[in-house]
């Protein structure tokens, strides 16, 4: 109730124009109404669609005129004071004509109070009347008020269907509660209903299908892209280190602990085709929690400040998304610019930085590097994220479980292979090598239609030219520089 509260202080407050940005306008119309009617003021509405109408009192249409100069005239014609609805505005303040007739109507003011009140979704209001209004930003619902209507929706469906019981976890309740903060009014409602009406339940089979609805509504831009079943990433190969580091940290991400900050995140340093990608999918199966992945390359835009308004939206989003794991992959191709791009990649750097400083929310950031020493320093210093990790060939234990995982996952039993043969033979191979040797050798063994032999995995191998021997120099030197300034995955 405190920021309808606070819009009451703005109409009372002698604020020509007040500004609402939000997709929730039947509940601001709602709002507004009572508003008026309790401070007994004229209220009116106008859309492109209806022209103007009394909203205190049904009158019907006043004005038929979908003509946005002509509804302000009007209203700069009466002398009669009021509250005026300008809905969908937006697309006329880029008219020097109408900007004049707000001028004069938001100037007015003291002798005729008459107040506009423009609702859209978005509002970039002209620099000749920002000084005249006020912008006014709706909050989104708390825990407790989701909670409240979880209750109504779940009443109102037993109303519907007297004979059936609805059947509801708790702990599914309080996920669904937690999943739902940072979605509006509107929004929130709809989901609570679509998961109830599903089964007649509430339960934790519910939590994936609210979550994916709530990243499909707030992504708009293909900016970032959604995984919810992580599970599956926790069994990645090798990653000894790594894993036990963050099953340290796992619960005080999980649970806020009051002598503990919440872990930041990570920097994965490494060899191409050593898994790094796959770790950082690795992160989101060990918290439990959907991983997200920011696409820099989607970023960019040929406007000025678009870029940086873009990387703002989806870093947003993966705050309201929280608790979340957010991946930026190849992070050094987007920030390591160069005087050529116009500073844009400053700025992407600035804007991320004060984001990884001053968020709210549980995002715990992966990003993943092939060449570190192209990183600005204050992206990678501590305080900024937590360590850098980094991830090189496969040891033998590990390339064993990479063999394992990629016959199994191609119906390939290993017990019918001499899988220790096949570890010695992938000596600085990278995992992705391995897979690509299996891969191989099953079109060797299609080709021939004979069934998939030790031989012809290990003449795959052979064939291989592995990373480390083509780039051997450039590998050494990444190892030895990251020897002292690392800790091993």
């Amino acid at each position: 109730m405190n920021d309808l509260k606070d819009l009451q202080m703005m109409l009372r407050g002698s604020i020509p124009i007040i500004l609402l940005e939000s997709y929730e306008e039947l509940r601001l119309l709602q709002n507004l109404t009572q508003m008026c009617l309790h401070e007994e003021r004229s209220l009116f509405k106008w859309s492109v669609t209806e022209g103007m109408e009394r909203e205190d009192v049904k009158l019907g249409t006043l004005l038929e005129t979908e003509s946005p100069e002509d509804v302000l005239r009007h209203i700069k014609g009466t002398s009669a004071s009021g509250v005026y609805i300008l809905l969908d505005f937006h697309p006329y303040l880029d008219n020097p004509l109408i900007v004049r007739l707000l001028k004069e109507i938001a100037q007015s003011y003291e002798d005729v109070a008459r107040t506009l009140i423009f609702i859209s979704h978005a509002l970039n209001i002209p620099a000749e009347i920002k000084h005249l209004s006020a912008k006014f930003e709706m909050k989104l619902p708390d825990a407790g008020l989701l909670k409240q209507m979880i209750k109504e929706e779940a009443h109102r469906w037993q109303e519907n269907h007297p004979r059936q019981r609805l059947l509801v976890d708790k702990k599914a309740v309080e996920d669904l509660i937690n999943h739902l903060l940072g979605t509006s009014s509107e929004d929130a409602r709809r989901l609570i209903r679509a998961a109830i009406e599903y089964d007649g339940a509430i339960t934790a089979r519910d939590i994936p299908e609210v979550m994916k609805a709530k990243y499909q509504l707030l992504n708009q831009g293909d900016i970032i892209s959604y995984e919810y079943d992580t599970a599956q990433f926790s069994k990645v190969a090798g990653l000894e280190n790594l894993k036990k580091w963050l099953k340290q940290r796992q619960k005080a991400f999980k649970k806020a602990h009051h002598n503990l900050d919440s872990p930041k995140g990570i920097m994965l340093l490494g060899v191409q085709g050593c898994g790094k990608s796959l770790a950082a999918k690795a992160v989101a199966g060990l918290f439990e929690v959907p991983l997200l992945r920011l696409d820099f390359s989607a970023l960019y835009n040929k406007f000025i400040g678009e870029t940086e308004k873009n990387l703002t939206h989806a870093l947003n989003t993966a705050e309201t998304m929280s608790p979340c794991v957010l991946w930026v992959d190849e992070i050094e191709k987007s920030l390591a610019g160069d005087s050529s791009d116009g500073g844009v990649s400053r700025r992407i750097l600035g804007t991320l930085l004060t984001w990884m400083a001053e968020h709210q929310g549980k995002v715990f950031i992966v990003a993943t590097a092939n060449d570190i020493q192209a990183l600005p320093p204050e992206l990678i210093r501590k305080g900024r994220l937590d360590e850098v990790f980094f991830v090189d060939l496969p040891q033998a234990s590990a390339r064993q479980q990479i063999l394992e995982i990629h016959l199994r996952q191609r119906n390939q039993m290993p017990s019918q292979f001499e899988i220790p043969a096949l570890v010695e033979a992938t000596d600085g191979f990278s995992g992705a090598e391995i897979e690509q040797a299996v891969v191989s050798a099953l079109y060797t063994s299609q080709a021939e239609e004979k069934k998939l032999s030790q031989t012809m995995l290990l003449i795959e191998i052979s064939h291989t030219r592995p990373l480390s021997i083509l780039m051997a120099e450039k590998i050494q030197a990444l190892r030895i520089w990251a020897e002292d300034r690392t800790v091993p995955a």
